[in-house]
């Protein structure tokens, strides 16, 4: 079983990025980001043994439960050239210790590593078109988007965890965190053993 990690916005939010994503399908002919809900990966694609998801969700539910909600604020587009066009995700330092702290507690109690994030900072965002994206459209579409505005702010209340069925990502699980703030360094992870 394949699955990845994430926040996913408000349904607000996730209607104006699939309208994006829409207009990307019929003008540019990238299909492929729309088989996922608009989400901000915190986790990538990793394979874990269905007999081991109650194991992995406990963990999870753990982790959040322990955790502050975070404030997250999406300010216009930007690009991994040549291919990806996304919302951009601006970096705040909640949102990076969130991810970090998670970084390292799926790496401590499940042996679950994200090989490539450990050699590049994480940036988060919103992918609207990448993969089917051809660098010819890639140039016509950032022509048209690097300078469009948008600004929301939302405040994400829980993890999500995605399962892929083979042909697209769906929410399986939401962990959401605590409201209170908590102290993470004198906490444990009781179920993940």
């Amino acid at each position: 079983m394949t699955f990845f990690i994430a926040l996913l916005p408000p349904q607000k939010i996730q209607d104006y990025a699939n309208q994006i994503k829409q207009y990307f399908a019929d003008k540019y002919a990238s299909r492929h980001a729309q088989k996922s809900p608009p989400h901000i990966t915190l986790q990538p694609p990793f394979e874990w043994a269905d007999t081991e998801v109650p194991r992995l969700e406990k963990c999870l539910g753990d982790f959040a439960s322990r955790r502050e909600s975070v404030s997250i604020t999406l300010s216009g587009f930007a690009a991994f050239v040549p291919r990806v066009i996304y919302i951009n995700v601006v970096r705040s330092q909640q949102l990076l210790t969130l991810h970090a702290d998670l970084m390292v507690h799926l790496e401590s109690y499940l042996g679950i590593v994200d090989k490539v994030g450990k050699t590049r900072p994480f940036a988060p965002h919103m992918t609207v078109a990448f993969k089917d994206l051809t660098r010819q459209n890639f140039k016509a579409a950032w022509s048209e988007f690097e300078k469009r505005e948008l600004h929301f702010e939302f405040t994400a209340s829980c993890l999500t965890l995605l399962l892929h069925d083979g042909r697209r990502w769906n929410v399986t699980t939401e962990f959401p965190f605590c409201l209170l703030p908590f102290d993470v360094k004198s906490s444990s992870c009781i179920f993940c053993y």
